[in-house]
C-alpha cells in the first residue's frame, strides 16, 4: 500500500441530467492492494452506505438532491481527494405565480404577475396565457395584467 496516497482524484462527468446513471471514479497513482477500501463524501459528509472495495461510486437514476461536491479517500489514510462538483440538471417543476400587489384588487389597479419555477439551469423563457385563449398574451418572467381573467405561465 502507498504510504501517503495524497494524489487521489475524483473523475466525474461534466453534465448530468436527472434520471441518468452516473459513475464517479476515485483515481490514484498509488499501488493499492485489493483490500483497499474507499470512502466517499458528498459536501464533506461521509456517505456511510458508500464504503466499498471498488474505487467507483455508481449513482443510479440521479436526482437533484445528488448535486454536490464529491470527494474520496482510502480507508486508513488521512488524505481526502479534492472535491469535484456534480451538477444535476433538471427541468422546471413547482411552477407557481405570485401577484403584486397582493390583497384586494379593484378594477383599474395595475397588477404584476411573476412566474416562479425550480429548475437547473434556471428557466429563461416564460410565456403567459389567458384562460380560453389559444395563443400567448405575453412573455418574460413578469407580466403586467391589464385586464381581468385567469392567467398562467409556462
Amino acid at each position: 500500500m502507498c504510504v501517503l496516497c495524497s494524489d487521489l482524484q475524483v473523475e466525474s462527468p461534466e453534465r448530468v441530467t436527472e434520471g441518468d446513471s452516473v459513475n464517479l471514479r476515485c483515481k490514484s497513482s498509488c499501488a493499492l492492494t485489493d483490500r483497499a477500501t474507499f470512502i466517499w463524501y458528498r459536501n464533506s459528509q461521509p456517505l456511510t452506505e458508500r464504503r466499498d472495495r471498488n474505487n467507483e461510486l455508481l449513482l443510479q437514476s440521479v436526482r437533484r438532491e445528488d448535486s454536490g461536491r464529491y470527494s474520496c479517500a482510502v480507508d486508513g489514510h488521512t488524505h481526502i481527494s479534492p472535491a469535484v462538483q456534480l451538477n444535476v440538471m433538471y427541468s422546471p417543476r413547482n411552477v407557481s405565480v405570485s401577484i403584486s400587489p397582493s390583497g384586494v384588487i379593484v378594477e383599474g389597479d395595475s397588477v404584476t404577475l411573476n412566474c416562479i419555477s425550480d429548475s437547473n439551469p434556471p428557466a429563461l423563457n416564460f410565456s403567459w396565457f389567458k384562460e380560453n385563449e389559444p395563443s400567448a398574451v405575453g412573455s418574460g418572467q413578469s407580466f403586467s395584467a391589464l385586464q381581468s381573467g385567469r392567467f398562467y405561465c409556462q
